[in-house]
């Protein structure tokens, strides 16, 4: 018997085969999924704690501002991105892109060694690692859907995924040890270094995809061609798309809800500048710890099990109740309870799931409204959620804010169910 994609079944598996659910074959390119993962998040989430803290820095009160920010440099980088995309080869769009992250990682880094207690450089950091965040990881995961067909995604996206998570574990911890000891710039020197190690992983990749032969589904072009604003009428003509792109709205009005408050929350308790980078890192150490072994363990097996739709809807599900704890009680240990909740949940269910959605579905579609979900929709979310928890909080208490947030993970968890439910039942092309 074949399996999808033409490699034989019933090859006697080794222990870790049959611990990632994967083929011999498959083999290779999981762990090279999982190193790409692995690098990227650890790149990233070795500077998120420093990023939190500049967004302290800029002022607790002017972090809407800094998302508004956030969204009018996407505004500017998605043309870029979309002319790169349209002239650069699949295998060659990747490095290009990576390379250019690196390099600007390095300026940010020598104008923090000369200017540190420059407050806008701190503001353009936090805009800046928002983008990148964004175009680093949608496009590796639009790879990963561009490389694994949809079955062999369900299989193996999970235990790839705890690449990410061993990444997220990673970095955090190197902030953690290194922050006093090399400082900020020596982070970002350090995180520019272990991006660029992933690019050994995207060339083998792409090769092993060539090696197995073409896909039975839809095989991917060589260029993406097109601006990625495309990438918006895609989503506006596809009631399934519409439908990831409302999903999305919901998840981050639910957790910019949460952030806005973990911000206020840590500069209460935690005045120095220091401190509150190895508080953030401490939450990330404690949140990965965890989601690894969900991805590991328990996350491809309930895809293959009951399908997407657990993925998308118990994160909500949990969130409703979780803001209702923060209404009855808003303390440091009730947040970070939430807080590690969310993220795990976050880390281990819904971002697998919400890729699975994109498995079907042609190479334009994940490069063009993938990517424009991914950072137009997903930032311009962030800034109507933070406008709303600014104006709700100018109005009200946090109390407010935390019904609010019940709302709002209500009406994520409908939406969840309703497409992950469509996911499940249709498995040709969108």
């Amino acid at each position: 018997m074949a399996s999808d994609g033409g490699e034989p079944r019933g090859t006697p598996r080794s222990g870790l085969a049959r611990l990632f659910n994967a083929e011999p074959a498959e083999m290779p390119a999981v762990l090279s999924g999982f190193a790409l993962l692995f690098f990227v998040f650890a790149s990233y989430l070795m500077l998120r704690p420093v990023r939190e803290t500049f967004g302290i820095v800029g002022g607790v009160d002017n972090l809407a501002w800094l998302w508004t920010g956030t969204f009018v440099a996407m505004l500017c980088v998605v043309p870029i991105y979309g002319w790169v995309a349209s002239r650069v080869p699949r295998r060659r769009l990747l490095p290009v892109l990576y390379t250019l992250c690196a390099a600007v990682l390095v300026a940010f880094a020598a104008s923090l060694k000369f200017n540190p207690d420059d407050v806008w450089i701190a503001r353009a950091f936090y805009v800046w690692m928002a983008v990148m965040n964004l175009f680093i990881i949608s496009v590796a995961w639009s790879l990963m859907s561009d490389v694994f067909e949809r079955d062999r995604g369900h299989r193996l996206f999970g235990p790839i995924a705890a690449g990410a998570s061993l990444g997220g574990l990673t970095g955090p911890l190197l902030s953690l040890n290194l922050i006093e000891r090399v400082g900020e710039p020596g982070l970002l020197l350090i995180s520019a270094g272990i991006l660029l190690l992933g690019l050994a992983s995207v060339r083998f990749l792409l090769g092993w995809r060539d090696r197995m032969g073409p896909r039975t589904d839809v095989p991917p072009p060589e260029r993406i061609a097109g601006s990625v604003w495309a990438g918006l009428t895609l989503i506006l003509k596809s009631r399934y798309l519409l439908m990831i792109a409302a999903f999305i709205l919901l998840l981050v009005t639910s957790t910019t809800f949460l952030y806005f408050e973990q911000a206020r929350i840590v500069e209460a308790n935690f005045p120095d500048r220091t401190a509150q980078t190895q508080v953030f890192a401490t939450i990330d150490t404690a949140v990965q710890s965890l989601t690894i072994l969900i991805q590991v363990f328990f996350t491809g097996q309930l895809a293959k099990r009951l399908g997407v739709t657990v993925l998308l809807v118990a994160v909500p599900v949990t969130m409703m109740f979780g803001y209702g704890l923060l209404a009855l009680a808003a303390t440091f240990p009730v947040l970070v309870f939430v807080m590690v909740v969310r993220r795990v949940g976050d880390y281990a269910l819904v971002a697998p799931g919400r890729e699975m959605l994109f498995t079907p579905l042609d190479a334009e579609t994940k490069y063009k409204a993938k990517n424009a979900i991914d950072t137009a929709v997903f930032r311009g979310g962030d800034v109507m959620a933070g406008w709303i928890h600014t104006g709700i909080a100018a109005i009200g208490s946090s109390a407010a804010v935390f019904l609010a947030g019940v709302i709002a993970a209500g009406a994520w968890a409908a939406v969840g169910l309703a497409i992950g439910r469509r996911h499940d039942r249709e498995p040709a092309r969108r």
